[in-house]
């Protein structure tokens, strides 16, 4: 079958066979990632003109890249909008484009492979037709709600009208993402196939001139219902779950896709300019700015690790509790070969159990994945791993001579090209190196509980610590698919080193008699994920005694209702009860009587928020300035994703700079 190439264009190549099918592949020049810029969707216009002159039998829109679909729009460019009024352009460009495309006269459709994200999405719901491939990489999103804007392009307009109001807010407001099956499941892919027919499948549904997926009566009648009738009965519920999570102050890109597919239809472009939910309110608003911000930070995150072509296959890890045990799950479930050692099979029981559980969330109904991820753990209390392991990683106790000992057992018995690594949390690299012979073999690998959730990892380099090591336990980082941040060797290093004055003055707010449910009330509401004295619970009030100096500063004692719990045993969330009585994981924080007296909320008194932060904020410039961190970005970065400092804010010292 002969194929006629249309060379005429710089992003997009036309294809067309004898059979009338045509091909259009998209391969943005001078970038390893399809991008929808400006140049792009001029060129598709210019595209569609063709097409229109002459029309194929079936359209198939494709990616000539290997990294996927379309990662969204450009957000480069996005970033250097000079107003709300060229906001307002871009939106009614893409708009006006993706129309048009959905109303061409021939068959189109979306052969979607690895990420379609944002504009790629609402450009493939343009399609009749939309195909995935069934692979890992095959992930279908519109997150603009992370970034503080709205799928404006007709993704507020078109995913309601595919896959049914309820299941597309929930897509938009969260900005998760959903694999190859899942996307079949919804109804947002007609079909989904394996990798090796993607392009004869592909052809096959382009050119069978069917219409679009078709529901079911009851299905029909429910979505008309929901985007009829019932459509402000589900509004009102999204926008009380939302509530409940953030709020219209600090987050009001989720309550705008809300309005604006109530009241409007989807169409960002009707909602007048008075309006919360206008585009020119979301984009002039601090939030947009800073969660514009925060995602140039998580890039320049994820470029560490980029020059390392280390690929560990076998990971060691000593320490089977709850942090040691869930290193070797995660790298278990990114593919590693993981063995996990511990004084016993005992001890290392608790560990695969709660790593078969976070497998079965992670392969949902996918037996064999879940099987292989199992194999891949392997209980090893003997330590037979360290010998052939390319990156032992060490999460024991906090106890220096402990560390010492192991280390030293671990230099004799390991590879000489070996990584070796430590989790401590607090000691200094230099103490732990004096064990070891080759003490520029030992790095940092910091993790944060709970570990399969918080993203960051600190890569600490000790004074010794060889160029060659560090870049290799980066690169390990990237590779588990966590966010590498350098840092140096320094007590607490950065995340738990401003974690301590902001703990610390929240548990002196309690000793000054105010509830602990108002602390915790204070700091949701500026935008943190929790409250500080929960956070205390659940990490531990023993670990926050053991903590010291970490948590209490130069010269300063621990608060004296922490150390009296810690001695009557009320430990947390471990032990059930600390500050709050714990039932079932949660805390209880409506109580005034019984163990865990005083939560009862009361009004937040003015500046309690700003008075809890503070201490935070002056520790992350001490960090900067003595060189913890290399700047004060890395700074903002490392305490949003190792702290969950509230991102709307655009990270701590962006937040201090901003006020002053």
């Amino acid at each position: 079958m002969s194929v006629n190439v249309q060379p005429i264009w710089q992003h997009w190549h036309l294809r067309r066979e004898d059979d009338g099918l045509a091909w259009l592949d998209l391969d943005k020049a001078g970038a390893s990632t399809n991008v929808l810029s400006t140049e792009v969707m001029d060129e598709l216009s210019s595209v569609l003109d063709a097409l229109d002159a002459s029309s194929p039998r079936a359209l198939v829109i494709a990616s000539a890249k290997p990294a996927g679909f379309i990662a969204g729009a450009d957000i480069e460019a996005f970033s250097r909008l000079a107003s709300p009024a060229a906001a307002r352009a871009l939106v009614e460009h893409g708009w006006t484009l993706f129309n048009r495309l959905a109303a061409v006269r021939y068959p189109t459709l979306a052969l979607i492979r690895g990420h379609c994200m944002g504009g790629g999405l609402e450009l493939a719901l343009a399609c009749r037709y939309r195909l995935v491939v069934d692979e890992p990489g095959t992930r279908l999103a519109l997150p603009e709600v992370m970034l503080g804007i709205v799928p404006a392009w007709g993704g507020m307009l078109r995913l309601p009208q595919t896959i049914g109001p309820a299941a597309a807010l929930d897509l938009m407001l969260t900005g998760k993402s959903v694999d190859a099956k899942k996307a079949k499941r919804l109804g947002l892919a007609d079909d989904c196939v394996p990798p090796r027919v993607m392009e004869p499948a592909a052809r096959i549904l382009a050119l069978s001139d069917k219409p679009g997926r078709t529901l079911s009566l009851p299905q029909r009648a429910l979505r008309f219902a929901l985007n009829g009738p019932l459509r402000k009965l589900v509004a009102d519920r999204a926008r009380k779950q939302t509530a409940a999570k953030v709020s219209r102050a600090n987050y009001p890109a989720p309550f705008a896709i809300i309005d604006i597919w109530e009241r409007h239809g989807g169409n960002a472009l009707a909602v007048p300019a008075g309006e919360p939910a206008s585009l020119e309110a979301i984009v002039a608003s601090p939030t947009a700015r800073n969660l514009v911000r925060v995602f140039f930070l998580q890039e320049r995150l994820k470029a560490f690790g980029k020059d390392s072509d280390f690929a560990p296959r076998h990971v060691h890890v000593v320490g089977a509790g709850v942090m040691g045990g869930d290193i070797a799950a995660v790298c278990a479930l990114r593919g590693l070969m993981v063995t996990l050692q511990d004084q016993s099979v005992e001890r290392i029981a608790p560990a695969i159990q709660r790593a078969a559980k976070l497998f079965e969330r992670r392969h949902k109904g996918d037996a064999r994945q879940l099987r292989f991820a199992l194999d891949r753990l392997i209980p090893d209390p003997e330590g037979h791993g360290v010998a052939r392991a390319d990156l032992i990683i060490e999460a024991i106790f906090e106890n220096l001579e402990a560390k010492r000992s192991l280390f030293a057992a671990l230099e004799r018995g390991a590879r000489p090209d070996a990584v070796l690594a430590t989790n401590t949390s607090s000691l200094r690299l230099e103490d732990i190196a004096t064990a070891l012979k080759a003490p520029a073999r030992l790095v940092g690998i910091h993790f944060f509980n709970p570990v399969p959730q918080l993203p960051l990892v600190e890569v600490v380099q000790g004074e010794a610590t060889a160029p060659d090591v560090l870049r290799r336990a980066t690169g390990f980082v990237r590779s588990i698919d966590k966010l590498p941040l350098p840092v140096k060797s320094a007590p607490g290093f950065l995340v738990n080193a401003v974690l301590g004055p902001y703990m610390l003055e929240a548990l002196r707010c309690v000793e000054e008699g105010i509830a602990p449910a108002t602390v915790d009330a204070a700091l949701t509401a500026f935008g943190m994920p929790m409250g500080p004295i929960e956070l205390v619970d659940t990490v531990g009030l023993d670990i926050a005694v053991a903590a010291g100096k970490g948590l209490a500063g130069a010269g300063a004692e621990p608060p004296a209702r922490l150390l009296k719990l810690v001695g009557e045993g009320k430990l947390g969330r471990k032990s059930g009860e600390g500050y709050y009585r714990w039932v079932d994981g949660k805390a209880v924080k409506g109580e005034g009587k019984g163990g865990a007296e005083g939560n009862a909320p009361a009004p937040v008194p003015a500046g309690l928020a700003d008075r809890v932060i503070a201490p935070l904020l002056a520790a992350v410039q001490r960090c900067v300035d003595a060189g913890v961190v290399a700047d004060a970005e890395l700074a903002d970065a490392g305490v949003i994703f190792g702290t969950g400092f509230a991102p709307h804010t655009g990270g701590p010292l962006h937040y201090a700079a901003a006020r002053s």
